[in-house]
């Protein structure tokens, strides 16, 4: 067996981000969150609770911690 030794997922070349949660949109899992850096994106919440000020952890655009 191989190990695999990538820094990114091997499905899709994606890194997982640290953002926190800026405002939630409940009624479609969404919600506005802020990388480190200042970048602001739109982000799946529906595999995780978050609310705003919670820090989650995005993979290809979706919350997965």
């Amino acid at each position: 067996m191989t190990e695999c030794t990538s820094e990114t997922c091997i499905t899709c070349g994606d890194v997982a981000v640290a953002m926190r949660v800026l405002e939630v949109d409940e009624a479609r899992c969404l919600a506005l969150c802020e990388s480190a850096e200042g970048e602001r994106s739109t982000v799946e919440i529906a595999l995780v609770d978050a609310a705003p000020g919670d820090e989650v952890l995005v993979h290809a655009g979706t919350a997965i911690a």
